[in-house]
């Protein structure tokens, strides 16, 4: 049995149809629907149970010898929440008590953690750094910094731990199953919606020496990376630590929207507008995954190129009026 926190929404839900893939569907979903459509992205799976999030942690002790795996991809994913309090009752005290009942259980615990983490970039985006150096942009980050610190000392004090235990640094995300996140959806959904609506799509302008308007550059990955990743943790018990899961290579944003007009067999018409003040003091202009650590501990599959990654969401996807993956 596999739980899978925030198995409603984007990458959890993503995760259950790579497990249904597998022919694995003795799932337990949790989540928080609420008035969402998330509800949507579970038409098509397999699972025996959903569990509100507020219930689960005062249910798992039915489960006790049961399930083998967690996959905790249920947070509060916002970068611009404000309420740090609910960030860290969420993104840490939660994530924390899943932990020790996975240590209680001694079984396998695969959580999200968050390239936010990395701050502005000053020190880097490689995942074998000293995490204490990291300074999170916004409480988001901050929220699973704390986390991955936490898992730190645990381990350097000799604590028990899970039986397998596998943190990933998550770059920008983009694929099927997003539809509901609003604004925190990736750019390139918010292209193809501007695109159809409009027929242009506005990019930001540039407020930093040595780049061009549109030219911010970030490690965009496509969701079903995410989710063969996930899927060799799942192979190899023997494997923990901290990883990054990006692609290696940063690409434009200027490059992502050609890369959709393209998929849509539409000519670019991109212009560019100012970014709001609240943004510019906090805005990377860089992101770029260091991917050996994961290499070394054994994944050798190719990732999706920017362009074949869209052209996949675009075309099977988003113009197959958002086909649930």
């Amino acid at each position: 049995m596999i739980l899978v926190t925030g198995g409603a929404g984007f990458i959890g839900s993503c995760i259950v149809r790579m497990l249904n893939d597998r022919g694995i569907n003795d799932i337990i979903i949790a989540d928080h629907i609420s008035q969402t459509d998330k509800w949507m992205n579970l038409r098509n799976k397999k699972y025996i149970e959903y569990i509100e999030r507020s219930l689960l942690l005062d249910r798992l002790p039915e489960f006790s010898g049961k399930i083998t795996h967690v996959i905790h991809m249920g947070a509060c994913s916002a970068t611009t929440e404000r309420d740090f309090d609910f960030l860290y009752k969420n993104n840490f005290e939660f994530t924390k008590a899943l932990w020790q009942y996975c240590t209680r259980e001694n079984i396998s615990f695969i959580y999200a953690s968050s390239a936010a983490t990395y701050g502005n970039g000053n020190q880097g985006f490689d995942d074998k750094c000293d995490i204490d150096n990291l300074r999170p942009l916004n409480g988001y980050g901050y929220s699973k910094q704390l986390f991955d610190q936490w898992v730190k000392k645990e381990l350097e004090y000799g604590n028990n731990s899970p039986r397998q235990h596998v943190g990933f640094k998550f770059f920008n995300v983009y694929g099927p199953n997003e539809y509901f996140k609003g604004s925190m959806a990736s750019v390139i959904f918010h292209t193809f919606n501007d695109v159809s609506k409009t027929g242009k799509k506005g990019l930001f302008k540039s407020y930093k020496d040595g780049y061009k308007d549109g030219e911010q550059l970030r490690d965009f990955v496509y969701v079903k990376d995410i989710c063969k990743v996930v899927s060799f943790m799942m192979d190899n018990p023997e494997v923990s630590g901290l990883y990054n899961l990006g692609t290696g290579q940063a690409r434009s944003f200027y490059d992502l929207a050609v890369a959709t007009f393209k998929a849509m067999n539409k000519e670019p018409n991109i212009e560019f507008v100012e970014m709001p003040e609240s943004l510019r003091g906090k805005y990377q202009y860089f992101t770029q995954a260091e991917m050996s650590k994961l290499r070394e501990a054994g994944y050798k599959e190719k990732f999706y190129s920017l362009e074949d990654g869209t052209a996949d969401y675009v075309q099977n996807y988003l113009m197959r009026d958002l086909l649930i993956y």
